[in-house]
């Protein structure tokens, strides 16, 4: 696969060289990134203005666009500069007043010649009791009227752009379509009813009535599904290139597995044993596991991941549990150690604090085969650390990192199984998105014994009764965590308004009683006033959102978060599941500035009304859409142009059936389909997917 096929240059070349774009209009139009005609004619229009002509304005609602044959009549010139020019016109029943401001005479004159005909099409308003259109958006002569579309679409501009520039640029890079042979597998799009490529971007492109610029339009949902599938395409052949390394056969006998189960106070949920079955059958195979634990707060994801680096021992090798900070290493090595201890199963944790002598020891140990079971930061990683025998690596990614990383961590692992643990409950549609190169278990249930959460709203005007309530739990013996308001966008002052809160706190419930943690600490003190808050000699702890990230604290039962509003529903969720964890009842205050908008009451409603990751993270998708849910930037989730993944996910999920049936029947892209389909990650910047084809 060479270079970019030679039919798809007209979609690569300079915009320039479409009707009406020069060289500054092509600066502007790159502000929305619109670089070259493909990324102009997948900017489709995201309404439409009908232009159907009538024959008067007479009954025409002020604010509706109406197109009508006229007679020009007078022409009044501004009096003065900064008022308007304004010419008379008569329909087939009523006169009005064409209205235009810093115009030119001359040209209005040749535009509109007095006693000629014309059609005119624009919004009408109502002034002083008469009806006008002020600088009509088309002005022709009756023979070439059939030019105004009756449905005319309108798209996303910037400024400096005006929409009659693109519609003529969009019909210049229309005109310059190539045949494209069809990549979409021919039963489905048959069962769909979808147009082939060509005649979908024609379509889109000029609707006929608002039904053809919904979603659910066919060419709509065809260029939608090109996109949807082209990414799918691409994270497949990711997993096909992951599968293909040789993966280790790790087959255990249970033995070390029983052992735990059986010294567990409760056993374990439904979701727990599906999952734990489907990764010991992964882990059982000769590929490469690569699997998606995905579990809501609480979900028992540690017992799950356990039993996973347990199967890795019983077949004779070694497991690593890996974080990203250092005090969440050290808290799953708190989780583990009783396990362990319960398999008689030798752990350690290593991490970057580990240096000479001691260090060495634990190398040493490692590389011998002794230390059966490693937890560490990404410490576990650099050169000097070596395995006997490494099966299974499990990343706690509390902080998703891409597909690329994953890659990256696979190549190192010599052919060990990947799990991959998330706490953040993904709706199906954006899990297909960022982790389609996965196979994905889920756990759904609460494990017994977790109490719930009492969740409830109050106005910040009382706050004083919330830090009294606060004052009689501490001298119950309970902790608690202050969440401070997010400030727009800048630490400094999330730094200073936690800091005030800190003070006041302190004043009110005394210097020894109040810790802080915020972002600008060094990470030494802020570990430090964790660990404090861990053994329970601050009770309680101020901080800016960096306590969501998963450090588990049984004894704290009441999470106050000031100003919650401004928080999104995924991190309000993360937050509440900080408490909760220990036998006592807990609560969750979410303290809101009124009056509250429209999203911010229902956000905090939502909460009230369920602890189900799930269920909310599918309305945050509702409410806030993909890009946000998951922070684009970091997640890798790609940008679509056209595919709607709140309201497309069923799409999603045939894409990604689509894609991976596509590469068992045909891995290597050489039938007449995947000729196309190579066509299409062209098409579409697959990078990534073309250089897994050439490697392939």
């Amino acid at each position: 696969m060479s270079g970019r096929p030679d039919i798809l240059f007209p979609l690569f070349g300079a915009l320039e060289k479409l009707d009406g774009v020069g060289p500054k209009t092509a600066k502007l139009l790159s502000r929305i990134e619109i670089e070259k005609p493909r990324d102009l004619l997948f900017t489709l229009p995201h309404t439409g203005i009908d232009r159907r002509r009538r024959a008067t304005i007479r009954a025409v609602p002020a604010g509706e666009v109406s197109t009508v044959e006229v007679v020009v009549g007078q022409h009044q010139a501004p009096r003065s500069a900064g008022r308007p020019y304004r010419v008379q016109v008569q329909d087939a029943e009523t006169a009005f007043t064409l209205v235009f401001f810093h115009a030119r005479a001359d040209y209005l004159r040749r535009l509109l010649p007095e006693g000629g005909r014309r059609v005119v099409s624009g919004k009408v308003e109502i002034f002083d009791g008469m009806a006008q259109i002020v600088h009509p958006d088309h002005v022709l002569p009756v023979e070439e009227a059939h030019t105004i579309p009756d449905f005319e679409p309108v798209y996303p501009l910037t400024a400096g752009v005006t929409l009659r520039t693109m519609t003529r640029a969009v019909q210049s890079a229309l005109e310059r379509l190539p045949e494209l042979p069809e990549w979409i597998d021919p039963p489905l799009r048959a069962r769909e009813g979808w147009p082939d490529w060509k005649a979908a971007l024609t379509a889109a492109h000029t609707p006929l009535s608002p039904h053809e610029i919904a979603p659910t339009a066919p060419a709509r949902q065809r260029l939608a599904y090109d996109e949807l599938f082209a990414h799918q395409v691409t994270l497949a052949l990711a997993r096909k290139t992951q599968r293909r390394g040789k993966g280790q056969v790790s087959q255990g006998d249970g033995r070390l597995r029983e052992k735990v189960l059986s010294d567990l106070p409760f056993a374990p949920t439904g979701a727990q044993r599906r999952a734990m079955e489907e990764i010991a059958a992964d882990m059982a195979q000769p590929r490469r596991m690569n699997r998606l634990l995905q579990g809501d707060v609480g979900a028992g994801k540690t017992l799950v991941a356990f039993m996973a680096l347990l199967v890795a021992v019983e077949a004779g090798g070694q497991g690593v549990l890996m974080a990203p900070t250092e005090i969440l290493a050290r808290q799953h090595l708190a989780n583990l150690q009783p396990l362990a201890e319960s398999a008689g199963v030798v752990l350690e944790i290593l991490t970057g604090r580990d240096k000479g002598a001691e260090r060495r020891a634990k190398l040493g140990a490692l590389a011998a085969g002794d230390i059966r079971i490693l937890v560490g930061t990404h410490a576990v990683f650099q050169k000097d650390v070596a395995f006997h025998d490494l099966r299974l690596a499990i990343v706690d990614e509390q902080h998703r990192f891409g597909v690329a990383q994953r890659m990256e961590l696979s190549a190192k692992g010599r052919g060990a199984d990947v799990l991959v643990m998330t706490a953040t409950p993904i709706p199906r549609s954006l899990a297909l998105a960022s982790y389609g190169d996965m196979d994905v278990s889920v756990l759904d249930e609460k494990p017994p014994g977790r109490t719930p959460v009492k969740t409830a709203l109050v106005s910040m005007g009382r706050i004083d009764e919330v830090v009294e309530h606060l004052r009689g739990a501490i001298a119950q013996g309970r902790q608690a965590y202050w969440v401070c308001p997010l400030v727009e966008e800048s630490e400094v002052l999330d730094l200073t308004a936690a800091e005030e809160r800190f003070k006041r706190l302190r004043a009110v419930l005394g210097e020894d009683h109040v810790g802080l943690v915020h972002g600008q600490m060094p990470p030494g003190e802020k570990d430090a006033a964790m660990a404090r808050f861990q053994r329970g000699e601050t009770a309680v702890l101020v901080a800016t959102t960096v306590v969501e990230v998963g450090v588990d604290v049984p004894n704290a039962s009441i999470m106050v978060i000031e100003r919650a509003e401004g928080f999104g529903l995924a991190q309000l969720h993360q937050l509440r599941g900080r408490v909760g964890r220990g036998a006592a009842a807990s609560t969750c205050l979410l303290m809101y500035q009124p009056p509250l908008t429209e999203g911010g009451r229902r956000r905090l409603e939502i909460l009230r009304e369920t602890e189900d990751g799930f269920r909310i993270a599918e309305e945050d998708l509702a409410m806030r859409g993909a890009g946000d849910l998951i922070g684009t930037a970091q997640s890798g989730l790609p940008r679509f142009r056209i595919a709607d993944l709140e309201r497309q996910s069923a799409l999603m999920a045939l894409a990604q059936s689509d894609a991976r049936k596509l590469l068992n029947d045909d891995p290597a892209l050489e039938t007449a389909r995947g000729q196309a389909v190579r066509v299409l990650l062209w098409l579409m910047e697959q990078d990534r997917a073309i250089g897994l084809i050439k490697v392939g």
